[in-house]
């Protein structure tokens, strides 16, 4: 196929995605290869996913989209059209103090320069919106999913064994 072929142009055309990210309706025009990452930060200023590897191997992009734990680097943002998107913004406001999880991450030196934290800290909502009482074994395979350069991991491990004794939450429903 040349690139003047019809078919070919309106592949290529962009598209309007609408999708509600955390807690905000919102709607934006993006070629179809965007990825939902690169459509966080660019379109709507969500920085807090950090992207890397762009293979999902790293799990500095991981957001929850309609409630399950995705890397945001593999996913296109039209195939995000209609869901309900959550990312580290989202789980505090500005004018908030940290959500449980943050200042866990805080309180048990679970970050240095803190590239990989929005990442994991979303995967560890996840886990702790799904159960309480997640044991070290359950976190360390959890977080193993994610590089981090700088911690050495117990820190993570800390930060979830705490936040998963301090974040009052109901169980199952991905919120907070």
């Amino acid at each position: 196929m040349s690139p003047d072929d019809p078919l070919v142009r309106r592949a290529a055309d962009p598209i309007t995605v609408a999708l509600t990210v955390n807690d905000r309706p919102s709607r934006m025009t993006v070629e179809p290869r965007t990825s939902l990452a690169d459509a966080l930060r660019d379109e709507l200023g969500l920085t807090g996913t950090h992207v890397a590897c762009e293979q999902g191997v790293c799990g500095a992009c991981t957001v929850e989209v309609d409630g399950e734990a995705v890397r945001a680097c593999l996913l296109l943002a039209v195939q995000a059209d209609g869901t309900e998107v959550r990312t580290v913004e989202g789980l505090a406001a500005p004018d908030e103090p940290l959500h449980p999880i943050q200042q866990a991450f805080t309180d048990h030196h679970a970050l240095q320069c803190g590239f990989c934290t929005p990442g994991l800290v979303m995967t560890v909502h996840h886990l702790l919106a799904e159960r309480h009482g997640v044991d070290d074994g359950e976190i360390r395979t959890v977080v193993s999913g994610h590089l981090c350069r700088c911690t050495g991991y117990q820190g993570i491990v800390d930060a979830v064994r705490h936040a998963d004794r301090t974040w009052d939450r109901p169980i199952g429903d991905g919120s907070g």
